[in-house]
């Protein structure tokens, strides 16, 4: 009886630390998506500063062109 006892209480640890693990793997991976997610945000970001920087000088470009004429 002890022992039959002892085994269920050693199945169901075992179990809950199954669970925890799992629970504990996909909040890791939750994680690691919401960080690409911020580092591509941040990558569009950068890239539209980029863009609208070079669009900018363009655009200053044409305008010195035509107060030189």
């Amino acid at each position: 009886m002890l022992e039959e006892n002892r085994r269920r209480v050693e199945q169901v640890q075992g179990q809950e630390a199954l669970e925890l693990q799992r629970k504990e793997e996909e909040r890791y991976r939750e994680l690691q998506l919401i960080q690409r997610q911020k580092e591509e945000a941040a990558r569009r970001k950068k890239l539209e500063e980029e863009e609208e920087r070079a669009a900018q000088m363009k655009f200053m470009g044409k305008n010195k062109t035509r107060l030189k004429v």
